[in-house]
């Protein structure tokens, strides 16, 4: 049974940096796309950035490109998204995902433009006041 936590969330001036985890337990496969993706009340859930643990490649949104960093800790089993200049609009709950897959089929994407993921953790809020 795979369980994604988030941990890490906070409220923080404008500017400031924040480094989330997503700790990944029963996750053994080291084939799998995962994710962070951001909900803030009345908007629709959007993906923030992915990281393929298969080859380490990673994605992001524009709105936090050049901002933002995915990594995962094989060792520890988790995943992080260090955050730097953050802006009110990142304030959100933001949540990890995860798809392990056997082998990339021709339909496989792994980027913040997916959306179908085998797994969820519960979130972790993120505040910047404006």
């Amino acid at each position: 049974q795979v369980q994604l936590v988030e941990s890490g969330g906070g409220s923080l001036q404008a500017g400031g940096s924040l480094t989330l985890s997503c700790a990944a337990s029963g996750l053994t496969s080291n084939r799998a796309c995962m994710a962070w993706f951001r909900q803030s009340p009345g908007k629709e859930r959007e993906g923030v950035a992915t990281i393929d643990i298969g080859d380490g490649d990673t994605k992001y949104a524009d709105s936090v490109k050049g901002r933002f960093t995915v990594s995962k800790d094989n060792a520890k089993n988790t995943l992080y998204l260090q955050m730097n200049s953050l802006k009110p609009e990142d304030t959100a709950m933001y949540y990890c995902a995860a798809a392990p897959y056997l082998k990339r089929g021709r339909n496989y994407s792994c980027g913040p433009e997916r959306r179908e993921f085998d797994y969820w953790g519960q979130g972790t809020q993120v505040t910047v006041p404006s």
